[in-house]
């Protein structure tokens, strides 16, 4: 398997990797325009655009969107996250060049037709209320906002329903010039693909379009907070986070495999001593995530509210046992199962397609496996010790709180636990 990379002269890039014996392939358009790169007033719009790229171009209808890949037995869809926004596409080798020109058709040409405007602000404001009644996803937006407050790496994806409620046309005409510059997308490809038919068809799709300098996003400051909203739940939901290291940050791997140890799986710490051994919660778990510059170590739990004082106190002096004994057993366990990860998703032209992507956005080339085997195997226990401990006498941290939670131990009083 090889990567290919090409840039066009106006900053589009185009990476591909073909995979032998596939007859599939997996492709978009990835474009570094999501929640963070939105002013306050335009949040919420990277992803009502995303919606709205399927609503109809100049040339195609919304229901000729989805019959162009839905009659070649294709698949198309599309995502906003905190830094990026994605469309792609899976289907037969033979149909690359048409999943191609319709991903181009939606992130180049959509109309927005005010008609269509009206019916999926409704389909959003719909999913923000569905959101908003699911506990254990409400909580990590209150999480990330009370880590970043008052920045846009702090607010929701979708937005506030005021927001969503207001948008027109020229706002999201408007974000499009902004955001969508060709120095901007990067358009990946996976599996049964031809570099060179891939880098012909964008060139004739996208080397028309202008180079455009664009802002870039504002750097993320963690503050930390704690933010807690009562309600009669069967379950207290807790979430628990502190500053992590970026992507582009060495320490990232110590992150990674700290977080697996202590919450990463049916081996982990957490799942042992607070799920195995007292029974105090059905579910726990703990993660590293990046972004470009920052980072968040996150704890997550439910419980009943009983209990929810115990599983806090718990959780972080596990934390703070593993920053002193985890021991070279559980280094290699974790370093396996973050390789084993790795490895298995390689397997998937749709996760290759996504990691080319991530990765020409990280680092604007695609580094080989084997490098990135070799930064995790690099990882040692003193490594993952010494981060841990960074964790606990960093002195910042952020909770958030759902569900009958009034008696819940205080962001203070778990910081105090930890140094203790």
């Amino acid at each position: 398997m090889s990567v290919e990379l090409h840039r066009l002269s106006n900053g589009f890039r185009i990476v591909t990797e073909n995979m032998p014996g596939l007859q599939s392939a997996s492709l978009g358009i990835w474009v570094t325009a999501g929640g963070r790169h939105e002013r306050i007033e335009q949040n919420g719009i990277a992803h009502f655009l995303e919606h709205m790229a399927f609503k109809g171009t100049r040339r195609r209808s919304a229901l000729e969107i989805a019959e162009a890949i839905e009659d070649v037995g294709g698949y198309i869809n599309a995502y906003t996250g905190r830094e990026m926004t994605a469309y792609y596409a899976r289907v037969l080798e033979a149909d690359v060049p048409l999943a191609l020109d319709v991903i181009s058709d939606i992130v180049l040409n959509p109309v927005f037709d005010p008609a269509e405007i009206e019916v999926e602000r409704g389909v959003i404001l719909q999913e923000i209320g569905q959101v908003l009644d699911t506990p254990d996803d409400v909580v990590f937006d209150w999480l990330q906002e009370a880590a970043f407050p008052e920045q846009a790496l702090g607010r929701t994806i979708l937005g506030p329903a005021e927001r969503v409620s207001a948008f027109s046309r020229d706002d999201l005409a408007g974000f499009v010039r902004e955001r969508y510059a060709p120095g901007q997308m990067i358009l990946a490809a996976a599996g049964a693909v031809d570099h060179d038919e891939i880098v012909r068809l964008a060139e004739a799709l996208f080397g028309h379009l202008p180079a455009q300098d664009v802002d870039q996003a504002s750097p993320a400051l963690f503050t930390g907070g704690e933010r807690r909203e009562t309600r009669a739940l069967e379950q207290a939901h807790f979430a628990l986070a502190f500053e992590g290291p970026g992507y582009r940050d060495d320490a990232i791997y110590a992150a990674q495999i700290y977080a697996s140890i202590i919450g990463g799986g049916m081996s982990s710490r957490l799942f042992q001593e607070i799920r195995e051994k007292r029974g105090l919660c059905y579910s726990i778990f703990a993660q590293a995530g990046a972004y470009a510059d920052t980072g968040l170590l996150t704890l997550y739990a439910g419980t009943s509210e009983a209990q929810l004082g115990e599983l806090a106190e718990l959780s972080v002096v596990e934390m703070a046992r593993a920053a002193q004994d985890l021991t070279p057993v559980e280094v290699s366990r974790a370093r396996a199962q973050m390789k084993a990860g790795l490895l298995m998703g390689l397997e998937s032209p749709s996760s290759r397609a996504e990691r080319l992507a991530r990765l020409m956005a990280i680092w604007d080339r695609v580094p080989e496996v084997e490098e990135t085997v070799a930064r995790i195997d690099s990882v040692t226990t003193d490594d993952v010790r010494a981060f841990g401990a960074g964790l606990i006498t960093g002195g910042k941290a952020a909770m958030a709180l759902y569900g009958p939670v009034a008696n819940a131990p205080l962001l203070a009083d778990l910081k105090g636990r930890l140094a203790a």
